[in-house]
C-alpha cells in the first residue's frame, strides 16, 4: 500500500466540490442503486486501463466519505505515482448501494486529474535535463482550477499565477490602455510591492522596453526558436524569460534548448484527456 501524498488544497474546498458533483448526479435519489437490498455489502476495485500518473485520491476519499463513512478505501498508489495498465489503484468495501452511487463521481474526479497529471508528466519528460520549468495557465475547467493546478504539480510541471489576484500579467490590451509598457509596469509597482510583474511582448524591441521598465518576468509571445535564443542572449539574466504560443510536444524540446527559463502551455489543463479507469465489484 502506497504512502499517502498530502494534498495542498483545503479540505473544505474539496468537500464543496464533491458535494456539488454528488448533488448534480444523484438529484432526488439513485433509483438504480435502490434495486439493491439496503443491507447488501460489497467489495470493489478500481484499475487503470492505460499508463499514466495518479492524481485525485482525496476527491475519491471525500466522495465515499460523504455517501457513507463506513466505506473503507484502501489505496495502492499515491498522487504523483506513475501507474501502469491493469494496475489496481484502490479497493473499496462497504454498503453496495453507496459504492455504486459514488462510482461515477469518484472516477470523474480521478480520471480528469490523473489525465491532467499524465499529460504534464509526458511534457516534463520531453524537456528532462534542460532545466526549463513548464508552467500551466488559467485555461482550466471552471470551478476546478486549484484541483487541476495541483494535478500539474503531481505531473512534474509548475504553476503560473493561480488567478488574477496573485501576479501581474500585463498583456497587449493592458499596455494600450495604460499608454505604454513603462507606464503599465510603473502602475503595477505603485499598486503593491512584492508581487511579480510580468509583461507579454511580441518583439525584441518590446523586450528591451520591458527590461528597461524593470519587469520581473517577460513572456515572449510566439517567438521563433532563433528569436528566443536571441532574447536569452540579450536579456543575460536581467529578468526571467517565458516562452508562450505554438508549443507542442514536437516543438517543446527545441524551445527548451534555447536557454529560456520557463514555457507556459495552455494544453496542460485545457485539452487534457481523462485517464481510462474502471471499477468492478469483486
Amino acid at each position: 500500500m502506497s504512502q499517502e501524498t498530502p494534498c495542498p488544497i483545503p479540505a473544505d474546498e474539496i468537500l464543496a466540490q464533491v458535494q456539488g458533483a454528488l448533488a448534480e448526479d444523484i438529484g432526488s435519489g439513485d433509483i438504480t442503486a435502490a434495486l439493491i437490498p439496503e443491507s447488501a455489502s460489497a467489495s470493489a476495485r478500481v484499475i487503470t486501463r492505460e499508463d499514466g500518473v495518479l492524481c485525485g485520491t482525496e476527491w475519491v476519499n471525500q466522495t465515499f466519505r460523504q455517501l457513507d463513512p463506513s466505506i473503507i478505501v484502501e489505496w495502492y498508489a499515491a498522487d504523483g505515482d506513475r501507474i501502469r495498465t491493469d494496475q489496481t489503484l484502490f479497493q473499496l468495501e462497504g454498503p453496495a448501494r453507496a459504492l455504486l452511487t459514488g462510482e461515477r463521481t469518484a472516477l470523474n474526479f480521478l480520471q480528469l486529474l490523473s489525465g491532467t497529471a499524465s499529460r504534464c508528466r509526458r511534457y516534463a519528460d520531453i524537456v528532462d535535463g534542460t532545466g526549463v520549468r513548464l508552467l500551466d495557465t488559467r485555461k482550466t475547467i471552471p470551478g476546478l482550477r486549484k484541483a487541476q493546478k495541483y494535478a500539474v504539480t503531481c505531473g512534474g510541471c509548475h504553476n503560473h499565477r493561480v488567478g488574477l489576484y496573485d501576479a501581474f500579467l500585463i498583456k497587449e490590451n493592458h499596455i494600450m490602455a495604460c499608454g505604454d509598457i513603462a507606464s503599465a509596469v510603473g502602475a503595477a509597482r505603485a499598486i503593491t510591492q512584492g508581487i511579480m510583474v510580468e509583461v507579454e511582448v511580441e518583439s525584441l524591441k518590446e523586450l528591451e522596453q520591458a527590461l528597461h521598465a524593470g519587469a520581473d518576468r517577460i513572456m515572449l509571445d510566439n517567438f521563433s526558436t532563433d528569436e528566443l535564443a536571441a532574447a536569452v542572449r540579450h536579456t543575460a539574466g536581467q529578468a526571467e524569460l517565458e516562452a508562450s504560443g505554438n508549443v507542442t510536444a514536437k516543438t517543446l524540446r527545441p524551445i527548451a534548448e534555447t536557454g529560456i527559463d520557463c514555457i507556459s502551455i495552455g494544453a496542460l489543463t485545457k485539452d487534457c484527456k481523462a485517464l481510462d479507469l474502471s471499477m468492478r465489484l469483486l
